[in-house]
């Protein structure tokens, strides 16, 4: 970042080179000024870190203001705070139901098996309303899209295919029949007599399972572990678990979500960031994880301080492409954790931290197994 804040980069897939983009300032930048275009990424094979592309050609990341304004507008409707509220209970109910089995299993226990890939899979899942037999085989489908290895190519293709197909019949029987779930709720979600398209629908109700479950999976894994390497912070939190919310922020500031970058952006002109011309038809990368780190924002930043004044983070993205689902997994995150360490004043990790194996695989950054005792 401070050698070479913009720099040109060769990414393992895809045609061509890059530029990566790191500084708050400049990712600021790049991810607002409407000349640096996601819809001009649609149809090129643009560097990237997976064989096969993740973002579907119809989705809403691949939109760019005014036309991503109308589809988040609709399917903001879903992740209002009274709807997100309404979620809380039964939010509560699947922790209390997973923590209950960890004790029954007994210390030492593995709090991925347990916890982490269970509650936020089985939160959006139920909100969702996606038949409790499905859900294995859903996750192995986006599991294998995450992958980043070139032998997984035909893999990940065949399940993006997949997916595809279950939630078209998925979301064609929803619109036909509404119930009270979130998929139900954005098929018949209106602004006047707009509505979703069917493939509006189908790859929103895909990104909301995959990204649905994805991050708060993996950060409910990397905050245990932050916490439990941390003990003067995590000291702090359990003097005052009313601060809760305000430490998340800081922790999903620190924490690495993933290893890389995600979709870029095309520039339709040329363009001078942070002093370096960045010419039309480039293809640019920014690094949120770079920007969280950044010393000209964040004093100390490589720093974890639960003190740390509230700033906006780039975790859940940044300008006309944040995440719509934040307000879910600050949710889920916030009853887990909360609920973690009051129940379980003693928790710790039971094998020494340097034995945690990470995962090699994913472009997502989370232990593979999670040993904890209480």
């Amino acid at each position: 970042m401070t050698e070479a804040p913009i720099a040109r980069i060769k990414m393992s897939y895809g045609e061509g080179e890059a530029w990566l983009v790191t500084r708050y300032e400049d990712v600021r930048i790049v991810t607002t000024d409407r000349r640096f275009s996601r819809a001009a990424v649609a149809g090129r094979d643009f560097p990237r870190m997976t064989p096969e592309p993740i973002v579907q050609s119809e989705s809403i990341n691949l939109l760019d203001p005014p036309a991503s304004n109308r589809l988040r507008k609709l399917v903001a409707q879903a992740f209002t705070a009274p709807k997100v509220d309404a979620m809380r209970p039964k939010t509560q109910a699947i922790v209390d139901r997973l923590l209950d089995e960890m004790e029954e299993h007994g210390p030492p226990a593995d709090l991925v098996k347990h916890v982490s890939m269970e509650l936020p899979l089985t939160t959006i899942c139920e909100v969702l309303d996606v038949p409790a037999d499905d859900r294995p085989e859903l996750r192995r489908r986006a599991v294998a899209m995450m992958n980043v290895t070139a032998a997984n190519k035909e893999n990940a293709i065949q399940a993006k295919a997949e997916l595809r197909s279950y939630f078209r019949e998925l979301t064609q029987a929803r619109r036909a029949e509404p119930g009270d779930d979130l998929i139900s709720s954005l098929a018949t979600a209106r602004d006047g007599d707009d509505i979703l398209g069917p493939d509006e629908l189908m790859v929103m109700a895909m990104v909301l399972l995959m990204t649905g479950h994805d991050t708060s999976t993996y950060q409910l894994s990397n905050i245990t572990y932050t916490l439990l390497r941390n003990p003067e912070q995590l000291a702090k939190l359990r003097a005052r678990p009313e601060r809760m919310p305000q430490a998340l922020e800081e922790l999903l500031r620190f924490i690495p979500f993933r290893k890389g970058v995600g979709i870029p952006r095309i520039a339709t002109e040329d363009v001078e960031v942070g002093g370096v011309l960045i010419r039309a038809n480039d293809t640019v990368h920014v690094s949120y994880l770079a920007a969280n780190r950044d010393p000209a924002r964040f004093a100390c930043p490589d720093d974890l301080d639960l003190d740390r004044s509230p700033a906006p983070h780039m975790t859940f993205g940044w300008g006309a492409h944040h995440c719509i689902g934040a307000p879910l997994a600050l949710m889920e995150l916030e009853l887990a954790i909360s609920t973690m360490l009051r129940r379980y004043p003693r928790l710790a990790l039971a094998v020494p931290a340097e034995e945690v194996r990470w995962n090699s695989e994913s472009i997502w950054r989370y232990p593979y197994e999670l040993p904890v005792t209480w």
